[in-house]
């Protein structure tokens, strides 16, 4: 029988779980830009967010581990668990796409990313505390940067605008993950622990680089039968997980 330590210690090893696989599948996209970027400066930077993104996935991996306690670790919880297990965001498992596509994903997720970290910071556990607020530092970097080539893009060219604004209305049907909560994320923040509710906060501050940036914003976008925190995902992320799972699914436990 469960009682309310362990109900707790599970709840909080999914959130970070969520936070996690969200950070690698991000990551893992990122890095398919390496050798293909438009420029060798952005090919380093965005390898360099990518292995800030790895390194807090990893932080989160090992806590959500030691609350498990079932005898996976970081390893294991990375890249041994199936699809439906897999717990991120459906906006990062996006295909990358052209540059425009990723600044856009980029800069979505960045500001929640860093509205949600923000918030940890302060959070009643202290190790989530002190992981969130390494990780803050390197969040208000990846948000200047991804703001900064939207502000680019928009008031670039003709043909730059038109293909951000085309990622946009592409990727917007997928962020209201970023601007909704469930139950399990409400009663973590209820707890002191969870960043709850970051929505007003994210679409104000996307609203101000859009206006900026000449784009028009969407209308809020709506649940519809998908649910990344909830293992049910795009088509895509199996194709993701096929590539990055592979050394680990072929040679189970080797080591070097």
């Amino acid at each position: 029988m469960t009682n309310a330590f362990s109900d707790t210690r599970n709840a909080l090893a999914e959130y970070l779980l969520r936070l996690a696989d969200t950070d690698m599948v991000l990551a893992q996209r990122l890095c398919e830009w390496c050798g293909n970027a438009p420029a060798l400066e952005e090919e380093v930077a965005m390898m360099n967010v990518g292995l800030d993104l790895l390194g807090q996935a990893r932080n989160w991996y090992d806590y959500a581990a030691e609350l498990l306690d079932d005898g996976r670790d970081a390893d294991h919880l990375a890249f041994r668990r199936n699809e439906r297990e897999y717990r991120n965001l459906l906006i990062a498992e996006q295909p990358r796409g052209d540059y425009a596509v990723t600044t856009a994903k980029q800069f979505l997720f960045d500001v929640w990313h860093h509205l949600v970290l923000s918030r940890l910071t302060e959070s009643g556990d202290e190790r989530i505390a002190a992981v969130a607020a390494k990780a803050l530092k390197e969040a208000t970097y990846h948000r200047r940067r991804s703001s900064e080539w939207m502000l680019r893009l928009g008031q670039g060219t003709e043909e730059s605008h038109r293909r951000l604004s085309d990622a946009v209305q592409n990727l917007w049907r997928f962020t209201y993950e970023l601007t909704d909560t469930d139950a399990l994320e409400d009663r973590l923040a209820e707890a002191g622990i969870g960043a709850g509710n970051v929505g007003d906060a994210w679409r104000t501050e996307v609203a101000r680089v859009f206006s900026e940036a000449g784009l028009e914003q969407p209308e809020p976008a709506r649940h519809f039968y998908m649910d990344g925190k909830n293992g049910k995902h795009t088509e895509h992320l199996g194709f993701l997980l096929a590539e990055m799972q592979y050394l680990q699914r072929a040679y189970p436990d080797a080591v070097w």
